[in-house]
């Protein structure tokens, strides 16, 4: 089983989000008895709760299932994961900081380097949290941008790590 989790802030609106688009594509390129789809935060405020309202009603309009319950991203995770998926610079910075051995911090990658329409400095999925609705709808965009080139990356070292 290859092993992905998307981690933002508090694991209530980007990372579950990007974790419900993902799981689509895995389960469409019918990769999901060979890929695990998941999702925590950097920080463990929002520990058991749902995703955010907004988040979840973006996820439903545009077709995604999701059912969700935040957690917060442990060091210790690492060893049982492939890829670990930053939703921001911040996350990435946090996450390798976190990781126990430079193989793990090889581990953690940006969401956005997956989108070839995405330049450097546009590496970032902005936190919608405290703006208007349009930010979810603007988050899901970016995160259904990179999906593709993910399930790309995913499919290849999936297909190393099959004998």
């Amino acid at each position: 089983m290859y092993r992905v989790c998307f981690v933002c802030t508090g694991n209530i609106c980007r990372s579950p989000m990007a974790e419900s688009v993902f799981r689509s594509l895995v389960a469409d390129a019918g990769l999901a008895d060979l890929v695990e789809v998941d999702s925590a935060g950097t920080g463990g405020w929002h520990e058991g709760a749902g995703a955010d309202p907004r988040t979840v009603a973006v996820l439903e309009a545009a077709g995604y299932e999701q059912a969700h319950r935040a957690r917060q991203f442990r060091s210790s995770w690492f060893a049982g994961l492939d890829l670990v998926i930053a939703l921001d610079a911040g996350h990435l910075r946090d996450l390798r900081a976190l990781a126990p051995t430079p193989e793990d911090a090889a581990k953690v990658r940006l969401l956005r380097s997956y989108d070839p329409a995405a330049t450097a400095s546009q590496g970032d999925v902005p936190d919608p949290y405290y703006g208007p609705f349009g930010g979810f709808e603007e988050c899901l965009e970016l995160v259904e941008a990179a999906g593709p080139g993910l399930l790309d990356a995913v499919r290849e070292a999936v297909k190393e790590h099959t004998p």
